[in-house]
């Protein structure tokens, strides 16, 4: 995390008390589970590390991640307690995985017998957790490969190579309320699990809920939660909610200062292409972030930004490092703070104006936000002593 100074084009501040008020409201809507903390892709944008760290602190009693290097660094960094990683490929650093006491996530028969290859190895247990596609058609074990899976998987937990510490799945449309594939996942994994324990397997935890799920499907709950977009403050999808209906707190707040402002004429061109030219005398102001820094370039003509007290919109096409809005006449001082999206509690635009300007989902808006833009964090507490293992609860 890079602290920014007085001359610093931009930045993206990332208030770290939202984060624990986020992480507080999601364990309050799933009181009789655990909650992993997914900060994959370095924490949708907003630092992994630092957001593991607060959201342990707010209680996540586990740390998701998507990629075992992703895992793996932050145990480097310190973060402790349990944390899961589940996109594998063959010839993945499964010995690193078992020295560091991952939970690593199989999906697939190659996938078993590469980390029992690892723990032999090693002369130490795996932790793994079996993936069921339960009908996402992406990740995980079909129900006609469930069976061998469990069975293998028991076979080298008879052996000592691994533990069984998990059994779960990922919902298709769960920002769809109402979807009839909701139902049909759920029943589908509560027999996948079934059978796996019928064959022996007691695993730590169960879990399927996504964000969505987390706010909306509390008989998705199990034994533990999987929130993440929706704890960096950010809704998992218009169907179901703003972030203020939903009761959090964007996390991320992305704000730029004003490079240049300048007179021009009417029928000036603006920006590559001259999709806009000014309808009068009027003033600009350059922003000097672009698409290089993450400011998506389908929001050209669209994207709104707050600089002047007032909520402007990108004019013309936003380019790799800048793009320009209209002032209408406003003259406002260099330096100038013009900010892109934040939590609106300065009338500024959120993450979800710009992903609706955009034609996306506010997910990419975050994420996509470069390394050219420091993250400043705001609002560090002490760490605490993560919370021992996950919270059992009963069985749904």
């Amino acid at each position: 995390m890079t602290q920014t100074t007085p001359h610093t084009r931009a930045r993206a501040e990332i208030d770290l008390a939202a984060l624990r008020a986020n992480v507080r409201a999601l364990r309050a809507r799933a009181p009789r589970a655990g909650l992993m903390a997914v900060v994959k892709a370095d924490g949708y944008g907003h630092g992994a590390v630092p957001c593991a760290r607060a959201a342990i602190a707010a209680g996540a009693e586990w740390i998701g991640t998507a990629t075992p290097d992703e895992a793996l660094a932050l145990r480097a960094a310190g973060v402790p307690g349990r944390i899961m990683c589940w996109l594998w490929t063959p010839g993945g650093p499964w010995r690193e995985g078992i020295e560091a006491g991952l939970d690593m996530s199989v999906s697939g028969l190659w996938a078993l017998d590469e980390v029992v290859a690892a723990a032999r190895a090693t002369g130490r247990t795996a932790r793994i957790q079996l993936k069921a596609d339960t009908g996402l058609g992406r990740n995980g074990c079909q129900p006609a490969d469930w069976a061998a899976l469990v069975a293998a998987a028991r076979a080298a937990e008879a052996e000592g190579a691994v533990r069984i510490t998990g059994l779960w799945s990922h919902f298709a449309c769960a920002d769809e309320p109402g979807h009839p594939s909701i139902a049909h996942q759920l029943t589908a994994f509560r027999e996948m699990v079934a059978h796996a324990e019928k064959e022996g397997a007691d695993p730590e935890v169960r879990h399927i809920a996504n964000s969505p799920a987390t706010l909306t499907l509390p008989e998705a709950h199990f034994d533990l939660v999987r929130p993440g977009i929706a704890m960096y403050g950010v809704s998992p999808s218009p169907e179901i909610g703003t972030h203020q209906e939903l009761g959090l707190r964007p996390v991320m707040t992305l704000a730029a200062s004003v490079a240049l402002v300048k007179r021009v004429p009417e029928g000036h061109g603006v920006s590559y292409g001259h999709h806009y030219t000014t309808p009068g005398a009027t003033t600009l102001g350059l922003i000097p972030v672009g698409y290089a820094d993450g400011v998506p370039r389908h929001a050209s003509g669209r994207g709104p930004v707050l600089v002047g007290g007032r909520v402007r919109t990108a004019a013309g096409r936003i380019a790799m490092d800048q793009f320009v809005v209209d002032l209408g006449g406003q003259e406002i001082p260099e330096g100038s703070e013009a900010v892109l999206f934040g939590p609106g509690t300065r009338g500024e635009p959120s993450a979800e104006d710009w992903a609706r300007a955009a034609g996306t989902i506010a997910y990419e808006i975050v994420t996509r936000i470069g390394t050219r833009v420091p993250r400043v964090l705001l609002h560090e507490e002490p760490e605490r002593e993560p919370l021992p293992g996950a919270v059992p609860t009963a069985r749904p």
